[in-house]
């Protein structure tokens, strides 16, 4: 009878350490995908901002030579004699024209980066 229970207690024993050997395992694997998860959440969230900040300078860049245009269309038209204001006028407009459309290109540009940005948090916060 003793050797039965000495039996049972030493399969018992080994099932346990057994079974501490894969919750061990299991807990390991479970820790590499939260550190994996983790890191690429940083990863992303790093080039997210990274992306914001250069569509944010790209803007100012754009906003400031725009500016500097307008002050320099408008230095040019006050020096220019009556006569010569109606061809600077033309010119002017235009070139207002043109700028005008390339601040809404940038502006669309910057919309679809945002969205884009907006795909990619969406489908890391889903992952």
């Amino acid at each position: 009878m003793n050797k039965v229970v000495v039996v049972v207690v030493v399969i018992e024993v080994v099932v346990v350490k057994e079974a501490v050997v894969v919750v061990e395992e299991v807990v390991v694997v479970v820790v590499v995908v939260v550190v994996v998860v983790v890191v690429v959440v940083v990863v992303v969230v790093v080039v997210v901002v990274v992306v914001v900040v250069v569509v944010v300078v790209v803007v100012v860049v754009v906003v400031v030579v725009v500016l500097v245009v307008v002050v320099v269309v408008v230095v040019v038209v006050a020096v220019v004699e009556v006569v010569v204001v109606e061809v600077v006028a033309v010119v002017v407009e235009e070139v207002v024209v043109v700028v005008v459309v390339v601040v809404v290109e940038v502006v669309v540009v910057v919309v679809v980066v945002v969205q884009v940005v907006e795909v990619v948090v969406v489908v890391l916060v889903v992952v």
